[in-house]
């Protein structure tokens, strides 16, 4: 495909978080969803703090149905969806078209789930297309920065999430180490004292998180 231009590369990278965005918090969603039907009603207070969303919600049924499905929200699963939706739309050539129709099929999926009593069961599709979307980008997207930059953005926006929301080191490593892996194969210029930052962090092992916040800001800083 040759060089890929830096508008193409934003909508690549953002593409890989959007969508990786939706997959992660959706799964920690549900789980969260059970502590509120079982136990703490206001459970999603927590959900809310750790990923530093305003708590706009005014219950457990407003922040269901807002947080799933409102398009003036910015920080719904649709909203994201949406953005990641806009960033393929545009990408079409490069994605090829059975890449494209898997963040098709999951935007409809959302939309349609909007009308449903039973949210988790109509959600459910979900993450097997996006799953989906994954593999065809393997099978069908041609040129290998293509992925890389995608692959970048997703694995970024997973650390970031696993971190926030208290995910275990083991997992967080394991992210990071994937990260890194795309990080040197793209034609993307980034903040290397960043990333040494954020080596010097994971270094520390299961006490990363004495750090925290100078992880966070590293990996936010890294672009």
């Amino acid at each position: 495909m040759g060089i890929i231009s830096l508008e193409k590369s934003d909508h690549l990278f953002w593409l890989g978080r959007y969508a990786e965005r939706v997959f992660t918090t959706l799964d920690t969603f549900f789980r969260y969803y059970d502590q509120m039907l079982d136990s703490d009603d206001r459970a999603y207070e927590k959900f809310c703090e750790r990923l530093n969303i305003p708590m706009i919600y005014e219950s457990r049924e407003h922040f269901v149905e807002t947080y799933l499905f409102s398009q003036n929200d910015p920080n719904s699963v649709y909203s994201n969806m949406l953005r990641a939706y806009d960033n393929a739309v545009v990408l079409r050539d490069e994605l090829s078209t059975k890449t494209l129709s898997y963040i098709q099929l999951t935007l409809d999926c959302i939309e349609q789930a909007s009308g449903s009593d039973a949210h988790a069961y109509a959600l459910q599709p979900v993450p097997d297309y996006l799953y989906a979307f994954w593999g065809c980008l393997d099978d069908h997207v041609e040129d290998e920065e293509c992925r890389n930059i995608i692959k970048t953005g997703r694995y970024l926006e997973r650390m970031d999430l696993y971190m926030r929301l208290g995910y275990e080191y083991k997992a967080i490593e394991k992210e990071y180490k994937k990260f890194l892996n795309r990080l040197h194969k793209i034609g993307i210029g980034y903040n290397l004292s960043e990333v040494d930052k954020l080596a010097e962090v994971f270094a520390l092992g299961e006490e990363w998180n004495t750090r925290y916040y100078e992880a966070i800001n590293a990996l936010w800083n890294i672009f």
